[in-house]
């Protein structure tokens, strides 16, 4: 005669000395508690993904954020009475889950939220229907989540479990001050979590240029694939709790030469069997692809398309993270904290020990993070690479290094510090062999390296220079301190024992914006005297094509100048430029007076075109709309197999347009068509790719508005383009491709 009595049926019959009942079939059932459907919350509109920044992912799985609640609502197939049911919720993340790692999740049925802990309390009930507030700790490893809900009816003991069909993805919070992400400023956590799209530097610290990427990180199918990315790594699921350890794997796997991660790198100027990497101008077709392939490794990357990749998925995953473009980036292959170039006794080059290396550019990441492995004061900006150059602990790998170590030298302290410091702030010394084999130190550059480390400003298009962030002003005491203290951690501990007087300087300077594709290029050579005494010197340069790495690939010119003004036509190198159109000028040199070595290597890239990008009228949600995308050739000389590639998040997919040969100096118009998806503001980026002519982007913003007139119909085609070459002739060749 107690509650549950009110769901008995039964009928009863009398003997002489006792009463029999007789339970209908329905009575089990009837008391048992039962999950009949769950709802996640998961739609744009509920508030699940508005409180956990997770709406602008593309998909209908609940997003959620570590250390936050978030709320379901479970369907009963009777009302649920805290006195005689009980509840628990399971989570389970993993091949092979856990509980004693953390992978297998058991929550309790609670009546007040506690911080730190995995918990469940009802929040609203109406008859059958209750919506609970789920509580993660700060720790909770990220990742996709099988749900499970567990009921029992105390007075039978039988229990239902009802696995729900949908999965749940756990991510880092950078919005709450517990995680280890956590970064404090909302322009900040919408630059560098939430915003798809971003800029990447290359060129030269005189000639920067800038490239839009799209990174896409909340694009259809990229959150799955990040994960894929994780999932791929020797690491298990209970380690993806650390944002250390995640940054690290991720470093790891977006390189492919030692764990088939995402991108196969390539700097061969050969890119038969994949995609120029100069071509590529976002992430999401190339995670895409890795995951739709079973992860293959995509053709090709080379160091911005690691970047941009890496600043996908951290962001992605939920770590505020940016590209980063370091100019004149040492290599240095031996630790030695130095750029060590090799003489013989005739002031000629040693190529099999010139290991050491300067790019012109190099392009990592920076990733936000504390660093309680760290010792206090170390937390913040943390260099991350994942471009295959050296390997870390075996795998090629680099950081997270903590940038306030890298400022002062302090190169003992983990992850990889000592090789990014090498590539901001080492000095450049210079050895000649002796008669007797040994090497004596004739001459270094202390400012040779590490100069205006760019990357995307708060908010704005504008570049933004954090050298100050990795190094102190170059020729600073501080400066010189951590120089110093880094090198005792060296292979060459002594190399400051004996400091070089110095009184001659010589230096290359270039006029506006530096030479152009197709033209002759031009510099000027200046020998600044120090002394009170005058000095005579003889000049040799040497000027090679090279790769954006340093590598030299073909000797142009050697010759000794007198003159100071240096022109270096442009049929001596037109045949020989490879993808970023770079070139390097060694001067070399002794003062009579004193004996001193001269030496200066400056690098130098011949700047090319943009791509002019005008959309044509209003943009509208559903409506088709078109963009004009010119180009001049500014070759004197026929471009081969022109190939333009339009993309843009809400706006189209990467879309090659095969355009074909383009005269010397002609002018090409391509009309594009697409129809927006989604509104707001979005960008439209072009990239033209051929044999001759690389790094031509262009970009332009365009604000989508919602759709309003219901006349408007959603058009089938999802794009189209016609294109018009002009030669100088003023001959139009126009062509449709549907």
């Amino acid at each position: 005669t107690d509650s549950a009595d009110s769901h008995r049926r039964y009928r009863a019959g009398r003997s002489s000395n006792s009463i029999f009942f007789f339970f209908s079939p329905s009575f089990s059932s009837e008391l048992t508690l039962a999950v009949r459907s769950v709802d996640l919350l998961s739609r744009k509109s509920d508030r699940n993904k508005a409180e956990h920044h997770t709406d602008q992912y593309n998909s209908d799985q609940l997003i959620i954020r570590r250390g936050q609640t978030f709320q379901i609502e479970l369907d009963l197939s009777r009302p649920f009475n805290p006195n005689t049911d009980k509840l628990h919720l399971e989570m389970k993340t993993g091949p092979l889950p856990q509980v004693s790692k953390r992978t297998h999740i058991i929550i309790p049925l609670v009546d007040e939220l506690q911080d730190e802990s995995w918990e469940a309390k009802i929040v609203e009930q109406n008859v059958n229907r209750v919506r609970l507030s789920v509580n993660s700790p700060i720790t909770a490893v990220i990742g996709k989540y099988k749900l499970t809900i567990t009921t029992q009816y105390l007075k039978t003991g039988e229990t239902t479990t009802h696995d729900h069909d949908k999965d749940i993805y756990m991510l880092f919070n950078p919005w709450c001050e517990d995680d280890m992400v956590y970064m404090e400023g909302e322009k900040e956590l919408k630059e560098y979590v939430l915003n798809d799209t971003g800029r990447i530097y290359y060129g030269t610290e005189k000639q920067i240029g800038a490239r839009t990427w799209n990174f896409g990180q909340f694009d259809e199918g990229i959150l799955e694939a990040c994960l894929f990315v994780l999932d791929n790594s020797e690491v298990p699921p209970s380690g993806r709790g650390d944002p250390v350890n995640v940054v690290r794997v991720v470093s790891a796997m977006i390189n492919s030469p030692d764990d088939l991660g995402v991108l196969e790198g390539n700097w061969s100027g050969n890119y038969a069997g994949g995609m120029s990497p100069t071509a590529w101008s976002g992430s999401v077709e190339i995670l895409r692809q890795y995951h739709r392939e079973g992860g293959k490794p995509v053709k090709y990357g080379q160091c911005w398309v690691f970047s941009g990749v890496t600043t996908t998925v951290l962001r992605c995953l939920g770590i505020p993270t940016r590209s980063v473009t370091n100019f004149q980036s040492a290599h240095d292959t031996d630790v030695s904290l130095t750029t060590d170039v090799y003489f013989d006794e005739n002031m000629e080059p040693i190529h099999h020990l010139n290991s050491d290396s300067v790019w012109n550019f190099h392009v990592w990441n920076d990733c936000w993070m504390a660093r309680p492995d760290l010792p206090a004061g170390l937390g913040g900006w943390q260099a991350v690479d994942s471009t295959p150059q050296e390997t870390s602990h075996g795998t090629f790998r680099c950081g997270p290094a903590s940038l306030a170590a890298i400022r002062t030298g302090q190169v003992y302290l983990k992850f990889d510090t000592p090789f990014v410091f090498a590539e901001v702030n080492s000095d450049k010394i210079y050895w000649q062999r002796n008669l007797d084999g040994t090497f004596s130190q004739i001459h270094s550059e202390k400012k040779a390296v590490g100069h205006c480390i760019s990357t995307k400003a708060v908010g704005s298009d504008e570049r933004v220079d954090i050298t100050n962030l990795y190094k102190y002003p170059e020729g600073s005491e501080e400066e010189r301190i951590a120089v110093e203290t880094a090198c005792r951690y060296g292979s060459k501990p002594d190399v400051y024992s004996s400091p070089i007087a110095e009184d001659v300087r010589v230096e290359v300077r270039m006029e506006g914006e530096g030479p152009r594709m197709g033209g002759d290029a031009q510099l000027k050579i200046v020998v600044k005297n120090n002394s009170s005494q005058p000095r005579r010197t003889t000049l040799h340069s040497q000027v090679a094509v090279m790769y954006y790495t340093g590598v030299k690939l073909f000797l142009v010119i050697l010759f000794k100048l007198k003159i100071l003004e240096w022109v270096l036509p442009y049929t001596q190198y037109q045949n020989q430029l490879v993808d970023q159109a770079a070139l390097m000028m060694t001067l070399s040199g002794r003062v009579s007076e004193t004996q001193q070595v001269l030496a200066n290597q400056t690098s130098f890239r011949l700047r090319t075109p943009d791509l002019n990008i005008e959309p044509i009228g209003e943009a509208y949600v559903g409506k088709e709309m078109s963009a004009k995308i010119t180009f001049t050739n500014p070759l004197p000389c026929t471009l081969r197999n022109v190939v333009i590639r339009v993309e843009g998040l809400g706006l189209r997919d990467l879309h090659p347009i095969k355009v074909g040969d383009v005269s010397k100096h002609a002018n090409v118009t391509v009309t594009e068509h697409f129809v927006p998806t989604i509104a707001g503001k979005r960008k439209l980026v072009a990239s033209l790719d051929c044999r001759q002519l690389t790094q031509v982007h262009g970009v332009a913003d365009i604000d989508v508005h919602e759709s309003h007139c219901i006349g408007w119909m959603h058009n089938s085609v999802v794009s189209s383009h016609n294109f018009a070459i002009t030669k100088t002739a003023n001959l139009q060749l126009r062509h449709f491709i549907a």
